[in-house]
């Protein structure tokens, strides 16, 4: 039996040497991974366009473009290779996402995408590539985003920074949280108005312009700290300025005052401010090389087919959603309904309060909420949440979830005093109604906790390893009322109330 050998042609269209066949296979892998996990690229999209603190992000894969053509000549001479230990970097991609996913954290599964895409560039490109475009490949993870957890204490500096400024201006103030009193009103630093977003933004601004500007790592890390200084610090000018307005005017002209300097208009000026002070001292030349390609090639010990490589890192790209499913276990019922408990010495009461208040759980199984008075005239409200298990928009813990629905009128102003294991929150609404709130929260059958990421790595667990998803939270708040403060009121139903643990089996079904 004699074969026959296959036509030129043929063998050619199955050749994946050189950079034709070594970018087709990349784009296939590239095409997997973000069909594979779609939905995290359109949550990612989506708020890109519709939160305006990730606006930038926009702009950051036109960036990553421009950056690869800049440095086309020199990659052009270098020779792409399939490598094989490039595949530990995807597969570090994809425990992250296994682990963002059963955490419930988008944050870390939009990362692991980035991650699981530099990977696949790493393994069939080869290591001189990805030496070339480590800096385009590194900007990447700005397209994630990310810091929202600096709002609240931007928030409190730039109340305090506004206060220092007043006092230099003889205006007198008194400041509680994130409000600030002056006799000519009531000012609140609002998630809006922390900087957070400037912050943000000037954070993937700087380090470009340190990779663009700069070649020495010491004035990187001065231009770095002195932009995010300027950034807070005209943060806190502009609050401060807003403030004076009214003083010195009224609150109508101070609104408006504060619509014509804030947005991306302030933005640019601070950016203009930075480039200027900064531009006598850039060391980066127009012109001079990005890399150089003699250094950065070298030859690996193996070269590896970048078809075996392709199918391994496909593998590893299907492996995390497939152990998820495979380990994520019916989840144990909750009681059918749920009871508030009677509390010795505090009896239920109806009167309503002095301005409507729910906390948000969206996707809850059961949210009981009931007030309570006692013998004293101290007046608590006690909300008991529940859910059989947690999932995507059901969660116990994160954005817009909590003491202070974001839609709502109530806004987070600063901590509050609570127990060892509960998180204590001040909450304020128009009038101002001050309300504090003591949360605690359990998941399955561990110990109360007020840390959120406490509960997040728990319930990470527990989807992981198939243990009990119930997952609940008990709420005890108390308005802040003329002569009543609102923490001994909450001490005192707590002490009553009992161990909230037996309170939170009972209300999960676990006892």
């Amino acid at each position: 039996m004699t074969g026959r050998a296959l036509p030129a042609s043929r063998v050619a269209a199955f050749d994946l040497s050189g950079w034709r066949g070594h970018l087709t296979v990349l784009g296939i892998v590239a095409f997997a991974i973000l069909a594979l996990f779609f939905a995290d690229v359109s949550s990612m999209v989506s708020i890109w366009w519709n939160a305006s603190t990730f606006g930038h992000c926009l702009f950051i894969p036109l960036l990553i473009g421009w950056m690869v053509q800049q440095r086309l000549p020199g990659v052009r001479r270098l020779e792409p290779i399939a490598w094989a230990p490039g595949l530990a970097w995807l597969a570090l991609g994809g425990l992250c996402w296994l682990l963002g996913a059963a955490a419930g954290v988008a944050m870390i599964r939009h990362g692991a995408l980035i991650v699981m895409l530099q990977g696949a560039t790493i393994a069939l490109l080869g290591p001189a590539v990805a030496r070339a475009l480590l800096f385009p490949l590194f900007y990447a993870f700005f397209m994630v985003p990310f810091g929202e957890e600096i709002v609240p204490p931007l928030q409190l500096l730039t109340a305090r920074l506004a206060m220092i400024f007043l006092d230099m201006a003889g205006v007198p103030a008194h400041i509680e949280g994130i409000f600030i009193t002056t006799p000519t009103g009531y000012f609140e630093v609002a998630e809006a108005c922390s900087g957070a977003k400037f912050v943000i933004a000037m954070t993937a601004y700087g380090v470009l312009v340190c990779n663009v500007c700069f070649r020495t790592w010491s004035r990187r890390v001065a231009f770095m700290g002195g932009a995010l200084g300027l950034s807070v610090l005209a943060n806190g000018v502009r609050a401060f300025a807003t403030i004076l307005v009214a003083h010195l005017t009224t609150v109508d002209a101070a609104v408006g005052f504060d619509h014509v300097v804030y947005g991306w208009v302030f933005f640019a000026i601070i950016m203009i401010v930075v480039m200027a002070v900064a531009w006598p001292f850039f060391d980066r030349r127009p012109g001079d090389p990005w890399f150089d390609p003699g250094r950065v090639q070298r030859t690996p010990a193996a070269k590896n087919d970048p078809g075996r490589v392709a199918g391994g890192a496909l593998a590893l790209v299907v492996a995390a959603p497939l152990w998820l499913a495979a380990t994520n276990a019916t989840a144990d019922p909750l009681p059918r309904a749920i009871a508030l408990p009677v509390v010795p010495g505090w009896e239920q009461v109806d009167t309503p309060p002095a301005y409507p208040w729910k906390p948000r759980f969206d996707g809850a199984d059961h949210v009981l909420a009931g007030r309570y008075s006692n013998a004293s005239g101290q007046v608590v409200d006690l909300t008991i949440v529940t859910y059989d298990r947690q999932e995507d928009r059901r969660e116990l813990v994160g954005f817009a979830q909590g003491a202070a629905d974001p839609d709502s009128e109530w806004v987070w102003s600063s901590p509050a005093p609570a127990p060892d294991d509960a998180r204590g929150e001040q909450i304020t609404a128009p009038g101002p109604v001050v309300r504090h709130v003591v949360s605690f929260y359990m998941v399955g059958d561990g110990a109360p906790t007020g840390s959120k990421p406490r509960v997040k790595i728990e319930t990470m667990l527990a989807r992981l390893l198939g243990r009990d998803q119930r997952a609940g939270a008990i709420l005890v708040s108390a308005e802040q009322r003329e002569g009543a403060p609102a923490d001994p009121a909450i001490t005192a139903f707590l002490n009553d109330l009992g161990d909230v643990k037996l309170l939170a089996d009972r209300s999960l079904g676990i006892r």
